[in-house]
């Protein structure tokens, strides 16, 4: 598989476009459309509670409970499909992963807000392995700090982009809204949350 690695400051940000085959995405991506159980999952946001922009689930083994937006998430089991995948990333990453959170933006109103996966039981430098699946969406990064340091990138299906390092403590990523026409999209953030 060949990676493209970005030259980033206090990040290691790498792609891989098409790691899974256009076929098998697409087979993946009717299969989660129909299986999962989608749900708009309830934030906290400027100290108000609100509907999220997007359908999610959280995945994951048993106790590998996730907090983020200030709400609690219990994992749902593994489906099939989704723990073969977390089997292949384990043995190509060499990493672990115990959950995996997936999104799907509907239309081009979904969208995900600026944000850093920094959260505590996430570890100080985790790795986020991000598989995108149907229609293709621009992904934003931002340096927390260097507001010249960005990077844009066109997340198409199939494509595994990971997020390691010190990426999260340092920068902000976002998918935006768009108003031109696009077809729904999954995507899967492949963690490893500590146990508690």
């Amino acid at each position: 598989m060949e990676w493209t690695a970005f030259d980033l400051p206090d990040a290691d940000v790498r792609l891989a476009r098409g790691w899974l085959g256009a076929d098998e995405a697409a087979s993946l991506f009717e299969a989660l459309l129909r299986d999962v159980p989608w749900e708009v999952h309830r934030i906290r946001m400027f100290g108000r509670e609100v509907a999220s922009p997007r359908l999610s689930c959280w995945i994951g083994d048993a106790g590998a409970a996730y907090r983020y937006s200030g709400s609690l998430f219990q994992p749902r089991p593994w489906l099939p499909a989704l723990a073969g995948l977390r089997d292949r990333l384990q043995r190509e990453l060499g990493h672990s992963f115990n959950s995996v959170l997936a999104n799907r933006y509907r239309d081009g109103r979904d969208a995900m807000g600026w944000h850093g996966d920094d959260e505590p039981e996430l570890g100080p430098r985790p790795l986020i392995a991000s598989l995108s699946l149907g229609a293709r969406r621009r992904f934003l990064l931002k340096h927390r700090r260097d507001a010249d340091a960005r990077l844009v990138l066109e997340l198409e299906p199939g494509s595994l982009l990971l997020m390691g390092g010190e990426t999260q403590r340092c920068w902000k990523h976002a998918l935006p809204r768009t108003a031109r026409p696009v077809g729904e999209r999954i995507n899967l953030t492949f963690r490893h949350v500590l146990r508690r």
